[in-house]
């Protein structure tokens, strides 16, 4: 059988601590099944599970996509304060790391964002991400992405000024238009003016299923890990709750028919795992090394005076 032509490029895993339910084992499992060719890995705010997911992937005879779905500060990164109006824990976009500079790029962005950025989630800001854009792959997301996200709130002219301006960046094919359909009100309304606004840009749009469990089926078992995060009970009405049960692992042919009107958004997924080439050497040691000064033995010894030098 031929392999599927379609592939997932925006899943979480169990390493979205208690919000993402895929585990990788059976995750890929899946996949194999679906003769997808390559999947990708994007969690949220971090990359945990990059490396397992990589090594599994491998021995599978899946290309591993190694991605993130970052959290974008409204402004500076260190600006920890809440801001009326926008997400102050930041808007959502997914980054793709297309080879070794790409996977440097999205470690050094990942670590500023809980290093530096944090403030209810690790959010780095668009300095950032314009000096570490090398490399990668960016999408912009789900409704809580800021294109998506002004759409909604009917601010066309600024989503197609952040819209530029993410293209800028990141450079000719290295920025998408993401689509997504999950039965949501929401979704719908802003669905037919990303594809508008994609045209008028030209820029190219990619269809993804915002999956978060295997099976629709697991959908209240989602729910429960989610009251699990936030602190909840499932019959509390003022929570954090997914008001579908369609962010599992679908089908090509689910996808297919979901996104017919928008088969170039199908198609780009393809394109994506063909652009995205990361090939990891293991074995090998990269810590740097670092000479040690006169008068000392060894390296413990000089660790050792460091240490209490630093504690004095």
């Amino acid at each position: 059988m031929s392999a599927a032509d379609y592939i997932h490029l925006h899943n979480h895993t169990q390493y979205s601590l208690l919000n993402g339910a895929c585990r990788i084992d059976p995750f890929l499992d899946m996949v194999h099944s679906m003769k997808m060719p390559a999947v990708a890995i994007t969690d949220h705010g971090n990359m945990f599970g990059a490396i397992e997911f990589y090594t599994k992937a491998r021995k599978k005879g899946i290309k591993p996509i190694i991605g993130c779905e970052i959290y974008v500060a409204p402004r500076k990164h260190t600006y920890k304060e809440p801001i009326p109006g926008k997400p102050s824990s930041g808007y959502h976009l997914v980054l793709l790391a297309k080879n070794e500079t790409g996977y440097k790029n999205l470690i050094k962005l990942v670590s500023a964002g809980y290093l530096k950025g944090f403030y209810h989630r690790p959010r780095v800001d668009k300095q950032l991400l314009k000096d570490h854009a090398d490399g990668l792959i960016a999408t912009s997301a789900c409704v809580k992405g800021e294109i998506a996200f002004l759409l909604a709130a009917n601010e066309d002219s600024a989503a197609e000024r952040v819209a530029r301006e993410y293209a800028d960046m990141f450079g000719e094919d290295n920025f998408y238009i993401e689509i997504q359909d999950h039965g949501l009100e929401i979704e719908k309304k802003v669905k037919t003016k990303l594809a508008t606004l994609a045209k008028k840009l030209e820029l190219p749009l990619v269809a993804t299923n915002d999956c978060h469990y295997l099976h629709q089926k697991d959908s209240e078992a989602h729910d429960a890990l989610l009251c699990i995060q936030t602190g909840k009970f499932i019959s509390d009405t003022d929570r954090m709750k997914y008001r579908t049960d369609q962010i599992y692992v679908k089908s090509p042919e689910e996808m297919k028919e979901l996104f017919a009107e928008y088969p170039e958004a199908i198609e780009n997924t393809l394109r994506i795992g063909e652009a995205c080439n990361l090939d990891l050497e293991f074995g090998k040691n990269y810590l740097p090394a670092f000479p040690m000064p006169d008068g000392f033995e060894n390296l413990d010894d000089y660790l050792r005076h460091v240490a209490y030098e630093g504690l004095k």
